[in-house]
């Protein structure tokens, strides 16, 4: 790099330095909220209500998550049955949602069955609409079907996700269908070929359906609300969010919540940034 640097002209060492400056100070400004979450998280009451407002705490506290846990851990229910909701439903939610958009995918776009056009038609229809328009339809077959206050109910209206088939689909156009015709001739059949050639193929896409349907999953505390009224039942972000109805006092308690809930996606995206990138750039949505 040092080396290719070095044998650039003036001009060009020029615009090279322009764009990294540039770019650096674009990640500072857009990582600004997350460094003022986290110091939020860590200030004691006083500092909360400081004006003007401090973006860095003075004295950092871990009060506020004893706070938190205190709280959460205060009711009938404990904090433990929360996560224990949380965990279950994400890690249904994100096995489920990989196997259907691959599988669906694999099916429209190298099956092709009869009016797999349309079918893709419908997907992208389905990018359209926004999920809490799809609330009070789903609501009514989850009553009908007698799956409220179950763990169905948390899992299945996420796992109906247009984006994830759409990523899986065009990334999916990328294998070519030679491979899939050897392994056909000798004689692997269509699980065999799907589990075997399409879903190492497709690791990127799928990573990047595991980042988008954990995300969503985790922090999703409208399920909760909508679809469960047993409180042994709720998720970990809905009593997190619910935590403080407005109290001052408990300010702090709530960007510690808003900071844990937070981390965990901000984790599971770093882990697989390089598989997300790929495949935005192979779906032909690269920015």
């Amino acid at each position: 790099m040092k080396r290719r640097f070095s044998n650039l002209t003036l001009w060009e060492k020029i615009k090279w330095v322009t764009v990294y400056v540039l770019m650096t100070v674009l990640v500072v400004f857009t990582s600004l909220p997350l460094v003022y979450m986290t110091a939020t998280a860590f200030k004691p009451l006083k500092e909360l209500y400081l004006f003007p407002p401090a973006f860095f705490t003075r004295n950092p506290t871990l009060q506020n998550f004893r706070q938190l846990f205190d709280t959460a851990s205060g009711g009938t229910v404990p904090i433990t049955r929360y996560l224990f909701n949380s965990i279950t439903t994400t890690g249904i939610t994100v096995f489920l949602t990989v196997i259907i958009s691959s599988m669906g995918a694999y099916s429209l776009e190298k099956l092709r069955p009869p009016g797999h056009k349309m079918i893709f038609r419908a997907v992208i229809l389905g990018l359209m609409f926004v999920p809490p328009v799809a609330q009070i339809p789903v609501y009514i077959v989850m009553s009908r079907l007698h799956l409220l206050n179950t763990y169905a109910a948390l899992v299945l209206p996420s796992l109906a996700a247009p984006m994830h088939l759409f990523l899986m689909k065009q990334f999916m156009s990328q294998v070519p269908d030679s491979m899939i015709e050897s392994a056909r001739i000798d004689g692997a059949g269509e699980v065999r070929i799907f589990f075997k050639i399409i879903m190492p193929a497709t690791r990127p896409a799928w990573c990047t359906v595991v980042v988008f349907a954990f995300c969503s999953q985790w922090n999703n505390a409208g399920n909760s609300i909508i679809y469960v009224t047993d409180q042994s039942m709720k998720t970990f972000p809905y009593v997190l969010s619910s935590i403080g109805g407005g109290s001052a006092s408990m300010t702090g308690a709530q960007a510690a919540a808003t900071l844990l809930t937070t981390s965990v996606t901000i984790i599971i995206y770093a882990i697989m940034q390089k598989n997300v990138l790929d495949t935005m750039s192979y779906a032909g949505i690269e920015g």
